[in-house]
C-alpha cells in the first residue's frame, strides 16, 4: 500500500530535475495582432463578432503554480481538455516565457506536441527523421549513427523511405517517438505524444520510456488515458484550470480524477457503452469495392498502399476496420470519402459520407477558433446559411466559447479535438466514417462526444469505425475486418477479428507481462 509520509521522505531524498515556483503565464483576452488571415473570413462571418462576447484583459490558463520533478520518473500528468497541461509543456520546453514566478530546469529538454505534426509531407520518413533530429540539436554524424536503431524501434520497414503523406496518424507518431527517444535527451515531454497507436508500439514505448530515465533524468508524459498513466507513471498531477488538484501515487490520483467527471446520463435506447448494437441489417449495398488498390510512387518505384480487397457493407451494418499501423486503414476510408480514388479496381458509394479523420488537425493556427469553424465546415460540404444557423450549437457542444476568439494556435490538442467533432457532428450523413474518433480528448467530452456518435450512428445508413480499441469494436461493431499490408486478412465476426489479430502480434500476452512484471517489482 502507497504511504503518503513514505514517499514524501523519498522524493525529499532525490535529485530535483524541475522546480516550479509561484509560476504562472497570461494571455490577451481578444488580441490578435498577429492573426492577420482572420480578415480573410470576416465576409463570411456577418455578426458573430457580437455573439462572441470578447472580453479584453489577462486570461491565466496557468497561476501560483508550485510542483517538483525528480531524477528517475516518469511524471504523468492529467486533467481535462484546457486545464493548462500544454501550456505547462511549453513553459518547461522555453517556447513560452513565465510571466510570473520562477522555474528550474537542470538539463536539455526535448518535447514533442502530438507526434509526427512538424513532418514535411512530401519528404520521406528517413528524410523527416533527419530533419526533425537536427532540429532537436543532432548534428548529421549523430544522425548517420542512431538511424538504424530509430528504423528498427519505428517497426516502419520499408515506410521508412517513403513519403510521409502516406503514413497513417499511428505511424507519423511512431517514427516521431523514435526519433526523439533515440536522441536520448535529459528530459523528454511527451504532450498527447501516443494516443495514436497500436496497442503493441505502446507498450514498446513504454519500456523505451523506462530505458530513458534510467540513463538520463526524467519524463514527463501528458495524456487522456488513464490506464496507460497508472500502468507507466511513477507519480501524477492532477490539474484543473491551471491548478493542481491532487498529486502522487498514479493510481489515487486517477481515481479523484475520474471522480471529478460527472456521469452523463444516456438517453433512453442509447447503447454506446453499454451493450452490443443491434441493428437491422437490410439486403441494400451501401458500398461495394472490387478488387480495389492505391498505389504511390516512390522516386520510381511503385509502392501498393491497398491491393487486391473486395467487400460490401450493407445497409444497417456497423463495420470496425482494426489492423497494425500502416495496414491500410485510413487509406481505404479516403478511398471511401473521395479524398482518394482507386489505382485499380472499383468503388461504388450508395449516399453522401461524412467522416471524422483526426478531426482539428485540418485547423489554420493562426485563426481563431471562430475562423475556423466556417473554414472546415465549408471544407466538409456546409452552406455558410447552416454554419450560421448552427454555428452557437457548435460553440455550445465544444464547451469553448470562453477561448472561441482566440488562435487555434493556443489551443491544446484535445481543445481542438472537441471543435472539430462538434463541427462535423452537426452533419447528417448516409455513411459515417470514424477513424481513431476520440483519441484525444478528456472523459467528460468522450462521454458526451459517445452519444452524439450513437446518434449519428442511427441515422446513418451504414456506419465505418477504425479504432485500435478492440473493446470498442468488439461491442460497437457487428462485423469487423482486419488489414495487414494493405490487404484483407479477415471479414466476419468482431470477436473473431480480434483474436486472429491479438495472436498474429502476441498483443494480449505483451500487456501481461509488462503488468506482471510490475507487480512482481
Amino acid at each position: 500500500m502507497f504511504n503518503k509520509n513514505e514517499g514524501v521522505r523519498k522524493r525529499a531524498e532525490r535529485e530535483i530535475v524541475i522546480q516550479a515556483k509561484n509560476l504562472g503565464v497570461s494571455f490577451i483576452r481578444g488580441y490578435q495582432s498577429d492573426d492577420y488571415k482572420s480578415h480573410l473570413l470576416n465576409l463570411f462571418k456577418k455578426n458573430k463578432n457580437e455573439k462572441s462576447n470578447r472580453e479584453h484583459g489577462d486570461f491565466w490558463p496557468v497561476r501560483h503554480l508550485d510542483f517538483t520533478g525528480y531524477k528517475g520518473e516518469i511524471l504523468g500528468i492529467i486533467g481535462s481538455n484546457g486545464s493548462g497541461k500544454t501550456t505547462i509543456c511549453k513553459m518547461l520546453s522555453n517556447i513560452l516565457e513565465p510571466d510570473e514566478g520562477s522555474l528550474y530546469i537542470d538539463g536539455k529538454v526535448s518535447a514533442l506536441f502530438s507526434l509526427g505534426m512538424g513532418f514535411d509531407k512530401e519528404l520521406t520518413g528517413r528524410e523527416n527523421a533527419y530533419l526533425n533530429g537536427m532540429m532537436l540539436g543532432i548534428r548529421k554524424t549523430q544522425m548517420n549513427e542512431f538511424i538504424n536503431d530509430i528504423h528498427e524501434f519505428s517497426g516502419l520497414g520499408e515506410f521508412l523511405d517513403r513519403p510521409t503523406k502516406t503514413y497513417s496518424s499511428g505511424m507519423k507518431a511512431r517514427l516521431g517517438f523514435s526519433v526523439a527517444a533515440f536522441m536520448e535527451p535529459e528530459i523528454l515531454i511527451l504532450d498527447e505524444a501516443l494516443n495514436t497507436g497500436d496497442a503493441a508500439f505502446g507498450q514498446k514505448a513504454a519500456g523505451k520510456m523506462k530505458e530513458l530515465v534510467s540513463k538520463a533524468k526524467m519524463v514527463i508524459l501528458v495524456t487522456h488515458s488513464l490506464k496507460y498513466a497508472q500502468r507507466n507513471c511513477d507519480r501524477l498531477i492532477w490539474l484543473d484550470k491551471g491548478v493542481i488538484k491532487a498529486e502522487g501515487e498514479p493510481k489515487e490520483v486517477a481515481s479523484k480524477y475520474k471522480a471529478s467527471v460527472p456521469e452523463r446520463k444516456l438517453r433512453r435506447n442509447k447503447r454506446l457503452n453499454i451493450e452490443k448494437t443491434h441493428v437491422d441489417i437490410k439486403e441494400k449495398s451501401i458500398v461495394k469495392a472490387h478488387n480495389v488498390g492505391v498505389s504511390y510512387k516512390v522516386n520510381k518505384d511503385e509502392f501498393w498502399a491497398l491491393k487486391g480487397n473486395s467487400f460490401e457493407i450493407k445497409e444497417g451494418e456497423v463495420v470496425g476496420i482494426i489492423g497494425h499501423n500502416g495496414a491500410g486503414k485510413s487509406t481505404l476510408c479516403k478511398l471511401m470519402t473521395n479524398i482518394l480514388t482507386p489505382d485499380e479496381g472499383n468503388l461504388e458509394l450508395e449516399g453522401e459520407t461524412t467522416a471524422l479523420l483526426g478531426y482539428g488537425t485540418g485547423f489554420n493556427s493562426q485563426l481563431t477558433g471562430v475562423d475556423n469553424i466556417y473554414l472546415n465546415g465549408m471544407l466538409l460540404g456546409m452552406s455558410k446559411k447552416k454554419i450560421d444557423n448552427d454555428y452557437d450549437k457548435i460553440v455550445e457542444f465544444s464547451n469553448l466559447k470562453h477561448v472561441i476568439d482566440k488562435p487555434i494556435k493556443q489551443y491544446s490538442s484535445g481543445m481542438r479535438a472537441r471543435l472539430g467533432f462538434s463541427i462535423a457532428a452537426t452533419l447528417k450523413p448516409d455513411i459515417f466514417i470514424l477513424d481513431e474518433a476520440l483519441s484525444t480528448g478528456d472523459i467528460a467530452f468522450k462521454q458526451k462526444a459517445s452519444e452524439k456518435i450513437q446518434d449519428m450512428m442511427e441515422r446513418a445508413k451504414a456506419v465505418i469505425i477504425v479504432s485500435h480499441s478492440m473493446t470498442f469494436v468488439e461491442k460497437i461493431c457487428t462485423r469487423a475486418i482486419w488489414m495487414d499490408q494493405g490487404r484483407i486478412i479477415y471479414d466476419g465476426e468482431p470477436q473473431k477479428a480480434i483474436e486472429l489479430y491479438r495472436n498474429k502480434y502476441n498483443v494480449k500476452k505483451k500487456i501481461k507481462k509488462i503488468k506482471k512484471k510490475k507487480g512482481e517489482k
